[in-house]
């Protein structure tokens, strides 16, 4: 009998020793020997490229979270600018052939042509309408301009990105968005096919009660109007769900510029703007739906509500004050006709129910059966959603159920990281189930992580950049400082969940190779960040 007990112990204790050994001292021996490097991954100077082409694979040999080392000494310049003129944002990419631009030369311009044509024989009819009925109408001039900004936009979306990095069109577009002025203005497509009939019984309103109209500026460019709902130190409150949480103007504008500064380019151009709402919406808008529902508060403000029947009441109005509201603008896409986008389920999407959860919220190897299926067991889709988790986690956004992709660029073009108005709701709380993607798959482009290193280290810390960068937003201060130091503690949890990865499961495991080369001497834009 005590023989039989000392071998039982002696096998408990070996079990013991095995599992300390392998959950333990070897992650602890492994992470000593990725901190044992001096040099920053992130330096210029330890940022290698071949002279010939090439993938660029600047090593990844400290895994120290910069956020906890000592500060730089700040020499007062500008940390946007000198983000921008580091090597990791200025990696070349290939000469753009046919298929990998969006849109033909001539296509854009054609399409301009036949709306200003449109445009002109409508004006010319109702004119004619408008005098047989004795009626005067508002002209409302317009400009034919072949170097509109919007034009540019369309005409520089690449398979790689919405734009580039120094694209002269994007800071005039968003000047344009700001001060342009509105020669029409509509519900948008998704609305309008409501027709104003919303089951009141979904947990998930249609899109109809977010109150967004389609504005179009005097040279045809056209941007979507979010207005404002929340005041800035609002928080979303603790007991909604993230599917009727308001949806934020200011969240569209700041993530545009985290997108930005993250070197996705994923997200349209945004800006801010004061809209007149009785000027540049109620007299321009030949709707008579959008007519209908603008009504003037006891407070002598000019207001308006959503056209979806639930909320048809005033106490769910926006108003002006009197007549300017604040609002986002988002430069609409290419039209479907000329660049087909489809629109595909999130596989990490959320149950929308108030009790309901999907498998990936109880099963951790959930990533493992989406491996398997189409299109994420090949290529590069799998890696993009995991960059839109980050993202979306950045902005605290629980909202990504759909996204979409350029039908042209086939299953490896870059996922559009649109709908970002429920994001920036909370920063006193970080939901990490956001990262499942990352955490699940323990995947990550060497691309995205050098660039969230960077982001972390003190003289390029992501607060003070977004910061700086939102400053050239007419509507600032964008974001409060809260959300801004959200943004850097959120930082640092990503980095460890990526450190976490590759501790368990090693650096080639979990860091995919993604570089072309760097450009010789980088040029930056920095029009972005001042005053529009």
């Amino acid at each position: 009998m005590m023989r039989r007990d000392r071998l039982l112990l002696a096998a408990t204790l070996t079990a013991i020793f095995s599992a300390d050994l392998y959950f333990v001292l070897l992650p602890k021996l492994r992470s000593v020997g990725l901190g044992s490097g001096d040099l920053c991954p992130c330096g210029s100077d330890n940022f290698t490229l071949p002279r010939h082409g090439g993938l660029a694979t600047p090593q990844l040999s400290n895994w120290t979270l910069y956020g906890t080392t000592s500060e730089l000494a700040d020499d007062g310049g500008s940390k946007l600018e000198r983000l921008f003129s580091h090597p990791l944002y200025n990696i070349e990419i290939p000469v753009l052939g046919s298929e990998e631009r969006l849109l033909q030369a001539e296509q854009p311009m054609e399409y301009y042509r036949k709306k200003v044509a449109h445009w002109e024989r409508h004006m010319h009819l109702r004119n004619e309408a408008a005098a047989l009925s004795n009626i005067t109408v508002t002209e409302h001039g317009v400009t034919f301009d072949p170097e509109a900004s919007w034009l540019k936009f369309h005409s520089g979306i690449s398979s790689y990105a919405l734009y580039s990095r120094n694209d002269p069109a994007i800071p005039k577009l968003l000047k344009d968005m700001h001060r342009m002025s509105v020669i029409s203005a509509d519900y948008t497509q998704d609305e309008k096919a409501l027709k104003g009939a919303c089951d009141c019984t979904q947990v998930v309103k249609p899109s109809g009660h977010h109150l967004k109209l389609a504005l179009k500026m005097q040279d045809f460019g056209k941007a979507m109007f979010k207005p404002m709902r929340q005041q800035r130190d609002e928080e979303t409150p603790e007991d909604f769900f993230y599917f009727v949480d308001l949806q934020r103007h200011n969240a569209e504008i700041a993530a545009f510029h985290l997108d930005r500064i993250l070197d996705f380019r994923r997200v349209p151009p945004v800006a801010g703007r004061l809209v007149n709402v009785s000027g540049e919406v109620l007299l321009v808008t030949q709707n008579e739906h959008l007519r209908a529902v603008f009504f003037t508060s006891p407070a002598n403000n000019t207001c308006f509500f959503a056209k979806c029947l639930y909320v048809c009441k005033t106490e769910y109005a926006v108003c002006g004050g009197p007549d300017l509201l604040e609002g986002s603008l988002s430069a609409y896409l290419p039209s479907l006709s000329m660049a087909p986008r489809i629109s595909i389920s999130n596989p990490w999407t959320r149950s929308y129910t108030f009790s309901g959860r999907e498998e990936w919220e109880v099963n951790p190897f959930y990533c493992d059966t989406v491996k398997q299926q189409y299109p994420y067991n090949s290529g590069n889709r799998l890696l993009n959603i995991i960059d839109m988790s980050i993202f979306d986690f950045l902005t605290s956004n629980m909202d990504r159920h759909h996204y979409e992709i350029f039908t042209k660029f086939g299953d490896d073009g870059f996922l559009l990281h649109l709908d970002n108005a429920r994001g920036f709701g909370k920063h006193s709380q970080d939901e990490m189930s956001i990262l499942a993607p990352l955490s699940q798959c323990c995947m990550i482009k060497r691309s995205t992580l050098v660039r969230l290193q960077l982001l972390a280290r003190p003289e390029f810390r992501l607060s003070d950049v977004m910061r700086e960068s939102l400053k050239g937003d007419s509507l600032q201060p964008v974001l409060t400082e809260p959300h801004l130091s959200a943004l850097d503690r959120r930082l640092q949890k990503v980095l460890r969940a990526v450190q976490r990865c590759v501790r368990r499961l090693g650096e080639e495991y979990v860091i995919t190779k993604d570089f072309v080369k760097s450009t010789g001497t980088p040029q930056i834009n920095t029009e972005m960040r001042k005053d529009r």
